[in-house]
């Protein structure tokens, strides 16, 4: 399946514009996922939107609302949103170079890949990465992306960039309430040679492909033995398992007893009804 680009625009170093795409890093795809059942009907768990007092709403009747008070919210027009004009829409300037062992592990969030758009961009780029490589320094800019402006850190990876987004200050918890009540004492001499040993003989090069997700080989070997097993519960969705078309359709069954209530038995229009004899 061909990766789909989650932002296009131009990466920006001084007066050079490089126009790129940028792609998620992450395989969503290789965890197993579940849908959730409801076992007496055997029927996949539909979701949506509702009200208290009011029911299940239209998408168009949704607005974002900002609380300002317990209980009072500022309500912000979705066009309003979309107005605001932010550079980083389009553009990602690299505004600070830091080297790359300065930012800790902490501050990274979601890693993509950056790839030239064309052909025509790809010398420009192979000289952000070449000289990102040899300085062995991280760009660092920001871009807006669904909704939400991101700090980014940009770096080669193999042939291309990478590009990973950061937390913001406010985004970490502070560590000293936490940290704090550790003793400020130095650590057994003797103990602590041997720890160092243990890590020295325990040291290699980084390989992802030596760890694998035992949690997610075990469900799957756990799938396999249930579809082999005669006695495994099963139900069949093939007749609900399409996607209703807007995410607010209500059950018929449901709507039709809501009706049937609020009419109270009455005719729609009629006269005025006949008291039981």
């Amino acid at each position: 399946m061909a990766s789909r680009a989650l932002w296009k625009g131009q990466l920006r170093l001084s007066l050079v514009s490089i126009p790129v795409e940028i792609h998620s890093a992450r395989n969503s795809g290789a965890r197993v996922s579940f849908r959730q059942i409801h076992q007496p009907s055997g029927k996949p768990v539909q979701y949506q939107k509702s009200v208290q007092g009011v029911g299940p709403v239209e998408n168009d009747d949704i607005m974002k609302g900002y609380e300002t008070d317990k209980g009072e919210y500022i309500l912000l027009e979705r066009e309003e949103i979309d107005a605001i004009k932010l550079e980083t829409k389009k553009t990602l300037e690299l505004v600070q170079f830091v080297d790359t062992s300065e930012i800790a592990p902490i501050w990274f969030d979601r890693p993509y890949y950056v790839v030239p758009t064309d052909e025509l961009a790809e010398d420009a780029y192979r000289v952000v990465r070449d000289a990102l490589r040899q300085s062995k320094k991280a760009g660092l800019g920001q871009l807006t992306m669904r909704g939400k402006e991101y700090l980014c850190a940009i770096r080669p990876c193999g042939d291309g960039l990478l590009l990973e987004t950061l937390h913001y200050e406010q985004d970490i918890r502070d560590a000293d309430p936490l940290f704090s009540s550790i003793a400020d004492a130095a650590s057994d001499k003797e103990l602590l040679e041997v720890a160092t040993q243990l890590i020295d003989k325990k040291t290699a090069p980084f390989d992802a492909s030596a760890f694998k997700d035992h949690y997610a080989v075990a469900l799957k070997d756990l799938i396999d033995r249930k579809r082999g097993s005669k006695k495994t519960k099963r139900v069949s969705t093939s007749g609900d398992n399409k996607r209703p078309e807007g995410e607010n359709v209500v059950d018929l069954m449901d709507a039709l007893k809501q009706s049937l209530k609020q009419s109270k038995g009455g005719k729609t229009g009629g006269g005025p009804r006949k008291k039981a004899s």
